[in-house]
């Protein structure tokens, strides 16, 4: 049900209807308005990958993980009424940055929670159906109630400004009350004793004790590293594709329609690779996504420059666009929710918060290298086409070190 809650902020403020807001809002096409959403979400995940592993240390500990997560939850909600309420963009940026940081700590709180709630041989099935209900819930009904907003909201007196802001305060509503469920009845199962004095200085300590034994693991360490340049790759596609359209000047409506579609595709495309990676080794699935999603942006670059030089009009780039967000939807559950299950099936359950720490440190300050390359090439070039090939590089750069780690984690696993 946590995945029902906070999907509804990867979808509406992360994936599609506030990306575009915010570019409009900071001069629309042809402004730095992409580029500055590009640098805004690398500093938001520095940060939270700077302090990822002492939250995990931190969350470790018995009766701390909840109480970290109904915290960063908490604030969350917070920020994102304070956006609803500002006029400029920069303090929609700012505003966004700590909404967004609060969004990412509760979520990797969230993952550590999963050795606590199933046994290692069903991870991958918990996983990818919790995906699933995520893309359900958080990713398509508040959407849809968002996308009507925008469209007919006119019709009731309510301009698109004003339906984006409404739909703001919907997402962290949404957020709030869904997110009782796992407050209230998932338990920490798995932790260790808190010291009776110097739990700041243990958990310090608890984070290069877990450093290390990272390193010594061949199997888990090349895995995480594999795991920081693909997964850039993946939240760099969910973060700049509205604003990549906005710069090309696709229209949003178009666009929160094909995003729309790409919801409904990842549904039974997640619960399939549940299934899948019950029969099948997982990392060779992620592998099979990641050059899927080497195609998806070889497809979006062609289908930038080929619009940019007058190759084809706006009626096949939309079209070209719509088929993109099909296949996203193919994978992009799919990729995580395995990534995260072979994860913590690597990991020893009592010290979860520790290691997710780790993961997240990775994932997050993975998710900064994309925004940043796409923002700085678009400042440099003006070319939003030939910015989106930075990010190919990336995907490359985690499928060597995925393929690398494959003989390890398969030893590991027996």
């Amino acid at each position: 049900m946590y995945e029902w809650a906070d999907s509804a902020f990867a979808t509406i403020m992360l994936a599609t209807l506030f990306p575009v807001f915010f570019v409009s809002m900071a001069g629309g096409e042809g402004s730095l308005g992409s580029a500055w959403w590009g640098w805004g979400n690398s500093a938001a995940r520095i940060i939270v990958g700077i302090c990822a592993p002492l939250i995990g240390a931190l969350a470790a500990y018995k009766g701390y993980k909840k109480r970290m997560f109904v915290l960063f939850m908490s604030f969350g909600i917070l920020f994102h009424m304070f956006l609803a309420a500002q006029g400029s963009w920069q303090m929609l940026l700012i505003g966004y940055i700590f909404a967004y940081m609060c969004w990412c700590a509760s979520s990797f709180v969230y993952d550590a929670y999963l050795p606590d709630v199933t046994t290692k041989d069903r991870m991958d099935k918990v996983s990818a159906w919790s995906k699933a209900m995520g893309y359900i819930g958080g990713g398509t009904i508040p959407f849809t109630i968002s996308i009507i907003l925008v469209l007919f909201g006119e019709n009731f007196g309510i301009d698109n400004e004003l339906a984006v802001r409404i739909s703001i305060v919907m997402t962290a509503v949404w957020w709030g009350i869904f997110s009782i469920p796992m407050i209230k009845d998932v338990k920490h199962k798995y932790g260790v004793a808190v010291p009776p004095t110097g739990m700041m200085t243990d958990s310090l300590k608890k984070i290069w004790q877990t450093a290390k034994k990272i390193r010594k693991n061949k199997g888990l360490f090349t895995f995480i590293i594999a795991y920081f340049f693909y997964i850039d790759g993946v939240s760099s596609v969910i973060i700049m594709a509205t604003a990549y359209g906005t710069e090309l000047g696709l229209g949003a409506q178009g666009m929160m329609g094909a995003l729309f579609v790409t919801q409904i595709v990842a549904v039974p495309c997640s619960m399939l690779f549940g299934r899948l990676a019950g029969k099948y080794n997982p990392v060779n699935l992620i592998a099979i996504s990641i050059c899927i999603y080497i195609t998806i942006c070889l497809t979006a670059f062609f289908m930038g420059f080929g619009l940019e030089e007058g190759w084809f009009g706006m009626n096949v780039a939309v079209f070209m666009f719509w088929a993109l967000a099909i296949m996203v939807g193919t994978v992009q559950g799919g990729i995580q929710a395995i990534s995260r299950s072979t994860f913590g099936r690597l990991v020893p359950p009592e010290n979860s918060g520790e290691y997710f720490g780790f993961f997240e440190i990775f994932g997050r300050f993975a998710a900064v290298l994309g925004p940043f390359l796409y923002a700085t090439i678009l400042a440099v070039t003006g070319r939003p086409s030939v910015s989106i090939l930075s990010i190919i590089g990336i995907f490359l750069a985690g499928l060597i070190m995925l393929l690398r780690s494959r003989r390890h984690l398969s030893l590991e696993r027996g």
